[in-house]
């Protein structure tokens, strides 16, 4: 479960929200048509997962949903 306990730490938080950054510029200005939409939206999951302080794969592992929850059981 370290990969949980690194995706709801700070810096799990914010490499989730560059990497949700960089898949929707990838998405508007690189890749055309509706592809490049679809990618900008897959985008947007990582993207507001880190801003809002969820880690949408924790309940898979039988961890809380809240990055605040898990990062107070360890």
């Amino acid at each position: 479960m370290s990969l949980i306990n690194f995706l709801a730490s700070s810096t799990g938080r914010w490499v989730r929200i560059a990497a949700g950054v960089v898949l929707i510029a990838l998405g508007l200005l690189a890749i055309k048509d509706t592809g490049g939409l679809v990618v900008a939206v897959i985008g947007a999951v990582p993207l507001l997962a880190g801003v809002f302080d969820v880690c949408v794969f924790a309940p898979l592992f039988g961890a809380p949903f809240s990055g605040k929850a898990i990062r107070e059981q360890h």
